[in-house]
């Protein structure tokens, strides 16, 4: 029988992206954007001396992992990107777990990217134009010691 698209096949339908969460040290924070979840290994390239090619190997090496970026709208008297940016002090800042998930049309999890120890690395609040008809939009960026991927 053909898909008559009246309910989401998880074969046929990929999930659209717009509908996500984000915990922040398991609080619940609305975002709009989230980008830079991706991860890759380094390659490390070897060739010794008596080699009768006239190439490298590569080989995988240490994983590294992009800071991720996340946008949200302004909001009277929301002041955490900036309390916790302010606590920085000498290597010493509070390290959270960040859990972004992305949900299918009931909101539950599918698949699951997981930020150990995250902290912010960069605010950039929002521009300002006498002219603009957009909401006043403020992004963070978090370095984090790894991540995770849970696709249920």
């Amino acid at each position: 029988m053909a898909d008559d698209g009246s309910a989401q096949s998880t074969t046929v339908w990929p999930l659209p992206k717009f509908y996500f969460q984000v915990k922040w040290d398991s609080e619940v924070m609305s975002f709009q954007e989230v980008s830079g979840l991706d991860i890759e290994a380094q390659p490390i390239e070897y060739r010794h001396g008596d080699s009768p090619e006239f190439s490298t190997i590569k080989m995988p090496g240490i994983k590294k992992s992009s800071n991720v970026t996340m946008k949200k709208g302004v909001f009277k008297s929301d002041n955490k990107f900036w309390d916790w940016f302010n606590q920085i002090k000498m290597n010493t800042i509070k390290r959270v777990p960040v859990t972004i998930s992305l949900l299918d049309e009931a909101g539950a999890p599918t698949m699951v990217w997981t930020l150990a120890n995250a902290w912010p690395t960069k605010i950039t609040g929002t521009d300002l134009k006498a002219d603009g008809n957009e909401v006043a939009i403020e992004t963070i960026e978090v370095a984090h010691e790894g991540i995770t991927i849970d696709n249920s």
